[in-house]
């Protein structure tokens, strides 16, 4: 579930609010955008990916909050994490051909 948007990192891109499926977040004028819809966040971690300064943190349950405060989640480096996993972003090594998920497919 989405936790945390930083607005001292956010640039105001308003990526998340575009790729959002579920409409979570509200856009303002010259503000960073606001969680609104908190719990229709369905944890497909698409904000997190499109954001390009990672100013947001997608918890991994869908179902709690983690109610961490958020000095304790950018200490824990958790802030823009799944988008250092999987390798978005510039000069990052996509780690796509190590998912191996689509071969259950294959059968």
């Amino acid at each position: 579930m989405i936790e945390v948007l930083l607005e001292d990192r956010c640039i105001e891109c308003n990526l998340c609010v575009k790729v959002c499926p579920t409409n979570v977040f509200d856009k303002r004028q010259e503000e960073s955008p606001v969680i609104s819809r908190k719990d229709d966040c369905q944890t497909c971690y698409m904000c997190e990916l499109y954001c390009p300064v990672s100013a947001l943190y997608v918890a991994p349950n869908a179902e709690e909050t983690t109610d961490l405060p958020q000095e304790k989640l950018i200490n824990s480096g958790k802030v823009g994490s799944y988008r250092n996993e999987i390798g978005w972003g510039k000069g990052k090594q996509s780690t796509a051909k190590k998912d191996l998920y689509y071969k259950f497919y294959l059968k």
